[in-house]
């Protein structure tokens, strides 16, 4: 009788661990409702970005971000905890220029993308970074496919933020401390 009591809990601990490791497979690495919610406390956390002292003048961009980009860097506080955070501005529209991207931000603003470090064992294959894509008005902006960007984006695709940015230099995803 223990025997079969025995068997019968090492098959259901074996069901439950097999139906728990296919619905964390299910779940996507970006744009779920715990990323998206993640994203909403972010953004209302980074509402005074333009005003951080770590910001670059607006400069030449290029794909994916935009003709024009614009970056910041401070910590933000998500959870109770202080997070590096930067802040990429993408700019552009006909007739777009530096000095009208600098003078008039909101009027040429396409896009806010944000790379935030979250806690240990967030994603330790990519450094545990959080990414997001915001439209101007705050909202989580989604790829071709209709999926929202806050998350994992694109996590074990051969293109997107993760796939791109590892191949920054010194393995810390950021590009802009990296030599010329």
């Amino acid at each position: 009788m223990l025997r079969k009591w025995t068997l019968a809990l090492a098959l259901s601990a074996a069901v439950l661990t097999v139906n728990s490791q296919a619905q964390a497979q299910d779940t996507p690495p970006f744009g779920d409702p715990e990323s998206l919610a993640y994203a909403a406390g972010l953004w209302e956390q980074m509402a005074e970005y333009r005003g951080w002292k770590l910001t670059t003048p607006v400069y030449m961009g290029e794909k994916p971000h935009g003709n024009m980009l614009r970056m910041f860097s401070s910590y933000v506080t998500v959870g109770d905890v202080a997070r590096p955070v930067i802040v990429k501005e993408s700019f552009g529209g006909e007739g777009v220029t530096i000095k009208g991207a600098t003078d008039s931000p909101d009027e040429w603003l396409k896009a806010i993308t944000v790379m935030l470090q979250r806690e240990p064992g967030y994603d330790e294959d990519n450094e545990n970074w959080f990414w997001v894509k915001y439209a101007p008005d705050g909202s989580v902006m989604k790829n071709p496919k209709g999926m929202q960007l806050a998350g994992r984006v694109a996590k074990g695709a051969k293109a997107g933020c993760i796939a791109c940015h590892l191949s920054a230099e010194g393995d810390d995803y950021l590009y802009f401390n990296d030599s010329e």
